[in-house]
């Protein structure tokens, strides 16, 4: 049950140091950057998730339904998609169209956490059954909004210089 928090924490900690940071004034800037920091948070989220495809691959392999194909290979896609995203996520250049496509996966992979909790399979608090849901998709509505309005949408916490 500790992965949700972990993944809390990955997702606000750039962002949240960095505002503490420039509350600090320990660096010389006045203006904080909210969309760098939010997609730096969820570029580690991804990262994790990525991390995830290659070391708990039976328990993913298991949150898939036994009649999709080639459910391994799919496993290892799907990191090495999220992979990708997360690396996207510290471009400036690619990270509004990297953090559309997060949502696009958030909401694509969330069959297969519902499938898992239903079936009492996989890891990170799938084992706990259909309860589980109601830890789970908080958390995705969270990790949406998150990439939808802190890395969609360019913010600037400060003064603004004239």
């Amino acid at each position: 049950m500790l992965i949700p928090f972990m993944i809390i924490f990955l997702l606000i900690s750039p962002l949240l140091s960095a505002f503490i940071l420039l509350k600090l004034k320990v660096f010389n800037i006045n203006r904080l950057s909210v969309q760098k920091y939010a997609c730096w948070g969820l570029g580690l989220t991804f990262f994790f998730f990525f991390i995830g495809h290659f070391v708990k691959t039976d328990d993913l392999v298991a949150m898939l339904p036994t009649w999709l194909p080639l459910r391994l290979p799919i496993i290892y896609l799907t990191g090495l998609l999220e992979l990708a995203i997360a690396i996207a996520l510290f471009s400036p250049k690619y990270q509004q169209s990297a953090a559309k496509l997060a949502i696009v996966v958030f909401i694509a992979f969330f069959p297969a956490n519902i499938y898992a909790a239903i079936q009492s399979v996989g890891s990170g608090g799938h084992l706990w059954g259909p309860i589980y849901l109601l830890i789970r998709a908080p958390l995705q509505i969270i990790l949406i909004a998150w990439s939808y309005f802190f890395c969609c949408k360019a913010n600037i916490i400060g003064e603004h210089k004239a």
